[in-house]
């Protein structure tokens, strides 16, 4: 057969930010860039808000801890704009090595300091912004730092180089219609970005066997970061007959040492879990290619899209496999903003109410 769609090249870089400073996160990502269009990548991922950091401490302290507040205000300082320099050195190190590139990052809104979103954005190997997307719902212990996004990046990007390509992030994986809507848009190429570890449970209290037995009864198990990325990821490539690219944060000392210095009582919590993984996986849900975990480093595949083809015989849930005139879905992709001004500029007419007069005065906006 004569191949019709694209092979596509991927480097999933499996790595930890310079802990809350963007400045040095970035030049270190421009570094990446360029080592994975050495080694011939099309398309080089990061991991979900891999600029600055991921917001950990959310999980390990309570929220009226002055720790959770002190590392909010850092990571407030720290979070960028898409209109700003920091994404501006990124698309021109894209252009520059003519890579595409799905980066995770902290954004702050220009209406407020403190709104910040968890987003990611794809860049195309021309330097220019091909989808901006911002994660739907925050996570349990992540609501105390991000807002809710909204629909706009819901988009499948359609590319000579890549194929469709789309993507979500952490746990939208899990909401269904999220992966259904990219996979009415013909995703071929879908990208998962995660963070280096997410714990559900405090470390386990040092002691003998059956001590620890006991407690972790008692306490259930902590959370399998590996396991659950791979799980929904696998289920959204079996559905979507699509290949996945699973990319995972790392957890470095550096990041490690920042979070004890302020309590030692989280050094256990912090060892007591298997950190996620970078690697991918084919239309039937199976592994291919590179595997990183536990370690820095970027993980390669070769993936041939025609591979998402045949499937589609099967079970095609966008196509011959699905009811469309028993089910409907709607996705609002309107970009949400805090306030909406009816009037475009020039004098604003302003009536005031007083008792039985109405008085006019008009200002300059």
């Amino acid at each position: 057969m004569t191949p019709w769609l694209p092979r596509v090249r991927v480097a999933a870089c499996n790595v930890a930010p310079i802990f809350l400073d963007t400045a040095k996160t970035v030049q270190k990502t421009i570094a990446l860039i360029k080592e994975a269009a050495l080694h011939r990548a099309d398309l080089v991922v990061f991991p979900e808000t891999h600029i600055p950091a991921f917001p950990l401490w959310t999980a390990l302290f309570p929220p009226i801890s002055p720790h959770n507040h002190a590392f909010f205000h850092q990571l407030a300082r720290q979070s960028i704009s898409p209109r700003g320099p920091e994404l501006l050195a990124l698309r021109q190190a894209c252009a520059q090595h003519r890579i595409f590139a799905h980066i995770g990052f902290n954004e702050r809104g220009p209406a407020s300091m403190g709104c910040l979103w968890n987003a990611a954005v794809l860049i195309g190997d021309d330097g220019a912004i091909l989808n901006h997307h911002r994660k739907l719902v925050p996570t349990f212990y992540e609501k105390l730092v991000w807002a809710n996004g909204d629909g706009a990046g819901l988009r499948v990007v359609e590319t000579e180089r890549l194929g469709r390509i789309g993507g979500l992030i952490c746990g939208e994986n899990t909401n269904t219609l999220a992966r259904y809507a990219l996979m009415a848009q013909g995703e071929q190429l879908h990208v998962s970005t995660w963070p280096a570890v997410w714990p559900t449970r405090p470390g386990e209290t040092k002691g003998d066997e059956g001590q620890a037995q006991a407690q972790a009864q008692a306490q259930g198990r902590q959370y399998d970061n590996f396991a659950a990325n791979r799980t929904r990821t696998a289920a959204h490539c079996f559905e979507a007959k699509c290949f996945g690219v699973l990319c995972a944060g790392f957890m470095d000392k550096e990041m490690k040492d920042a979070l004890v210095k302020q309590d030692s009582s989280v050094a256990e919590t912090l060892d007591n879990f298997t950190q996620g993984a970078s690697l991918f996986l084919d239309p039937t849900g199976a592994q291919v290619g590179d595997q990183v975990q536990g370690e820095e480093g970027i993980a390669y595949a070769d993936l041939d899209l025609n591979a998402c083809v045949e499937p589609k015989q099967f079970h095609d849930v966008v196509g011959g496999y699905q009811r469309l005139d028993v089910f409907d879905v709607k996705v609002d992709r309107k970009r949400r903003e805090p306030v909406t001004f009816l009037n475009s500029g020039g004098n604003e007419t302003i009536e005031l109410e007083d008792e039985d007069k109405t008085q006019k005065r008009t200002k300059q906006t």
